[in-house]
């Protein structure tokens, strides 16, 4: 199949990799027409997936238009912030029918829409149609781009498209599971990050294990009830896109949202730590939207909101756990 990938961070490049490997034609979009250079001449993206030797077969281009043109399946991995923008951008160039794949993990500032909705919203004012589907479970990056066993799910409204994207992405390594909850799949592979975040402040505070367990179970509780309210079903969430990818991102070394949260939980700024990195914790974005969602949707969601006053509003931390502790005591599943 001829496949364009749109974003060559870690996930993009990784995903590219792989579909490379599954013997589809592929082409690979980066912003830095530098790092296309160095791409094409080194076989290696060293501003994201740095150590990694690409795929013999993989083109590389800059031009937006290049990279999905004359495409029967486009796999979109922008960050979730900037996903409309570059939507946009490569609509005019897009095929008539071809099947849209999402593997970006965000809300959206503002209108907090899902991926799915900015994507169906763009295309609608454009008078246009796509098949879609979005990918979500738990996966780092460069354990795709190893070839160590990973297991995800693919998500569609149309089973027909979701199987499809299935057959393309699997093979020996990687396992894709099909369902049909589109926005149970984008609620957990959205909020999970919100989760990683506290769970990352608790270990650099010190709290322990302990801690991780509670922080994580009650974390999709609240990531259930999130999504319930927005229409998913209760199930996926302790599927791959819910439980799966959320302890995977709650205790991982590779997870840059845990990664934010440990050092904001060491004592650093908020400002200090996303200046040293050159990747998207997508989380720190997310839980804006979170928070204001949970308004909008009258859903208690107190991780989320003690999370939203430390990156938002400066708050000690120490003081947020101990607020979350010392909330109004209740049944489990109350």
């Amino acid at each position: 199949m001829k496949i364009g990938v749109v974003g060559a961070g870690s996930w993009g490049t990784a995903l590219a990799q792989l579909l490379a490997a599954n013997g589809h034609q592929v082409t690979l979009w980066a912003y830095e027409s530098d790092l296309v250079a160095r791409m094409r001449k080194t076989r290696e993206n060293d501003l994201y997936l740095p150590d990694i030797s690409l795929h013999e077969e993989l083109a590389f281009t800059d031009d937006l238009g290049t990279a999905v043109r004359d495409r029967e399946l486009v796999l979109l991995v922008p960050p979730s912030q900037l996903m409309r923008r570059v939507f946009v951008q490569l609509l005019p160039s897009l095929p008539e029918d071809v099947i849209l794949v999402s593997a970006s993990k965000g809300i959206e500032n503002g209108t907090l829409m899902t991926m799915s909705q900015v994507l169906e919203e763009e295309l609608a004012k454009a008078g246009r149609r796509a098949r879609l589907a979005f990918l979500s479970g738990p996966s780092f990056a460069r354990e795709v781009a190893k070839g160590l066993p990973t297991a995800v799910v693919a998500a569609a409204g149309d089973m027909a498209v979701a199987e499809i994207v299935q057959q393309v992405f699997s093979g020996n390594r990687f396992r894709v599971y099909t369902n049909s909850d589109v926005i149970g799949i984008e609620f957990g592979g959205s909020l999970k990050n919100v989760m990683a975040l506290a769970a990352g402040i608790a270990d650099g505070l010190g709290f322990g294990a302990n801690t991780r367990a509670a922080l994580i179970t009650r974390g999709l509780s609240e990531m259930t009830r999130l999504g319930v309210a927005a229409g998913a079903r209760p199930l996926t969430f302790a599927g791959l896109a819910g439980m799966g990818d959320l302890v995977l991102t709650c205790t991982g070394d590779l997870s840059r949202n845990r990664s934010v949260g440990l050092e904001l939980g060491r004592g650093r700024s908020l400002s200090d730590i996303l200046a040293g990195m050159n990747m998207v914790a997508e989380g720190v974005k997310t839980t804006i939207s979170t928070y204001q969602l949970a308004a909008r949707l009258g859903v208690e969601a107190p991780i989320t909101e003690q999370v939203y006053k430390i990156l938002e509003e400066g708050k000690d931390p120490r003081q947020a756990v101990t607020d979350l502790l010392q909330r109004t005591l209740k049944a489990e599943n109350g």
